[in-house]
């Protein structure tokens, strides 16, 4: 994909990616295991948000705080969500307790 002479590579995806924060843990979406998966095809990138719960509140908010980076990048994003299993939920939980802004 070019844009703006620049081929943006999964690289530059996940770079752009780990400076996406939660809103309420000091840590990026990737660190915490929320944004996993990714691909990049073409100008497509396709993302899977594994959320520590189902149903949680900010699921919309923090796939949005994505999809704006993304679309900077001129970049189609498209996502699958599921929930974490437990050991990935416990590490959230752990750096969620580590970071917490609160």
């Amino acid at each position: 994909m070019e844009n703006n002479n620049l081929t943006i590579t999964k690289e530059i995806v996940l770079n752009t990616l780990s400076k996406v924060e939660h809103p309420a843990i000091s840590y990026s979406l990737i660190k915490l295991g929320i944004v996993t998966d990714v691909e990049l095809t073409g100008n497509k990138v396709k993302l899977v948000f594994a959320f520590p719960f189902p149903n949680i509140p900010i699921a919309d908010f923090l796939i949005q705080s994505v999809n704006n980076p993304l679309k900077q990048l001129g970049l189609e994003p498209e996502y699958t969500t599921r929930v974490m299993n437990d050991d990935e939920r416990n590490l959230f939980l752990q750096l969620e307790t580590e970071a917490w802004k609160g």
